[in-house]
């Protein structure tokens, strides 16, 4: 499972689609309080689209035992968007992983957008 997140960071940071789409189970969904739900598959084509860089830092691993289906990732997210503009912000992302604690079934990503709403916005013209 520690690997499992450490690739999700990776994948994050290189941009590389087709890794972070990998750790996820077929049907997974993501939630994000900036796209709403997702697919996983969608989801993340349309994050890489509208960013130029990707930079995280990992602060804590949440594990709370190996029956568990959860695991929480604490980290900070630099994230350039696709016109240049930056916001650095911490966040948690929130998995439910499937039996086997192979593959990402759900993603419930949470952090605060009010910073960085407005350029994201205007980034990848959309509107409220």
């Amino acid at each position: 499972m520690y690997q499992l997140c450490i690739d999700y960071l990776t994948a994050l940071n290189e941009g590389d689609l087709d890794a972070v789409r990998a750790l996820f189970a077929e049907g997974a969904s993501v939630v994000s309080p900036l796209y709403g739900k997702r697919p996983a598959h969608d989801f993340y084509a349309e994050l890489f689209a509208d960013t130029s860089r990707s930079d995280t830092t990992l602060l804590n691993i949440f594990d709370t035992s190996e029956a568990s289906r959860s695991v929480a990732l604490h980290f900070r997210y630099l994230w350039t968007l696709a016109d240049g503009t930056s916001a650095s912000f911490e966040c948690v992302d929130v998995f439910e992983l499937n039996v086997e604690r192979t593959k990402f079934e759900k993603l419930t990503i949470i952090y605060d957008t009010a910073p960085l709403r407005l350029d994201f916005e205007r980034s990848s013209n959309r509107t409220a």
